[in-house]
């Protein structure tokens, strides 16, 4: 049976392309989902950072213009969790990725030697 894998990426992002064409190099089957016409909601959030063993400010695309327009290097360190994750959940481009998601893991972002671990690729 095969694992149930979830992409999210925002196409026009170089790097979920690259993660993208890895995948299918790979013969790695998985349900692509545009990050910003579906959200992360609040609950996946939650769920996914619980999963990847990650600090929560790894799920923030630190590097979107988004991130800098709203000057949240300054304020993520005073925010709670909840916050974040309501904040996280309102705009996808927020939101690091691609993603990896896997029944027992998550990564945010695009390593290949971790996502290669992941799936326990040879």
């Amino acid at each position: 049976m095969a694992r149930k894998i979830v992409f999210v990426e925002y196409p026009k992002c170089s790097t979920c392309k690259k993660a993208k064409k890895w995948l299918d190099e790979n013969g790695v089957e998985y349900t692509d989902r545009h990050i910003v016409e579906k959200n992360p909601t609040e609950r996946e959030l939650r769920t996914w950072h619980k999963r990847s063993g990650l600090p929560l400010k790894r799920f923030f695309n630190t590097s979107g213009m988004l991130y800098r327009e709203m000057g949240l290097s300054a304020k993520l360190p005073s925010m709670n969790e909840d916050d974040m994750y309501a904040l996280l959940a309102t705009d996808g481009m927020l939101v690091k990725r691609p993603l990896l998601v896997l029944p027992d893991t998550v990564i945010p972002g695009f390593r290949e030697a971790d996502w290669k671990d992941a799936l326990e690729l040879a």
